[in-house]
């Protein structure tokens, strides 16, 4: 299975998306951040284009009342993943894990990185395949950069299962005024497949034999 893990910049369409499936056929599953389908009329266009690529788009989305919601969309345009976004101090929400095809991905949202070692536990998760966790906006911190790579280990080596994680390229929290823009694809052994910091570079992970592929272009911004 090829997965392509994008870093694109706030828009309020789809034009980074459409790009990358264009420039990358063939591709089964493309990950982007949290929120990046700005609003919810935005899922109709991305389930036509999953359709149309024949590929499953893995990101997040804003609902009317500006609140961030999980989605997955097959490769037939079916929306197989539609959920809220698990409160702060709540427990992981469920449903997250969608079989689609004999593989088996569990879905974490931004912060959820950090409910899902019980979390999974809780809603009775096993046997994933791998763990996409779209983030909204890149670290405000070093620290928090090393906490949440650390988190990711301890998940991946837990499940037994690729955790592949990816943040918009722009934007910090609450305008902090540090942006440290993140993506990562951690191995099941706990070891670090890749591990992008500042390098807004689309990244093809094969899960099959377990490698990546840095794509040429500086980013996936334009």
């Amino acid at each position: 299975m090829k997965i392509l893990v994008c870093q694109p910049i706030h828009e309020t369409g789809t034009v980074q998306l459409e790009k990358q499936l264009r420039q990358n056929p063939g591709v089964d599953v493309v990950l982007f951040p949290e929120g990046y389908l700005a609003n919810e009329g935005l899922i109709q266009r991305a389930s036509a284009l999953a359709q149309r690529h024949a590929v499953s788009i893995i990101t997040g989305y804003r609902d009317r009342s500006s609140k961030d919601r999980a989605l997955i969309v097959s490769q037939s345009g079916e929306v197989m993943l539609d959920r809220a976004k698990t409160p702060m101090d709540g427990k992981l929400l469920g449903p997250s894990v969608v079989e689609y095809k004999g593989t088996k991905i569990g879905y974490l949202l931004c912060v959820e990185l950090l409910q899902g070692f019980e979390g999974f536990a809780e809603l009775g998760v096993r046997d994933l395949d791998f763990v996409a966790h779209p983030i909204g906006v890149g670290m405000f911190s070093e620290a928090q950069f090393d906490e949440w790579v650390a988190e990711a280990k301890r998940i991946a080596v837990e499940y037994k299962t690729m955790v592949i994680g990816t943040s918009h390229a722009d934007g910090s929290f609450r305008n902090c005024g540090t942006s440290i823009p993140i993506a990562y694809c951690i191995g099941s052994d706990g070891e670090a497949i890749f591990l992008s910091k500042n390098d807004l570079s689309p990244v093809m992970v094969d899960t099959v034999i377990k490698s990546t592929t840095p794509l040429k272009g500086p980013n996936s911004t334009t």
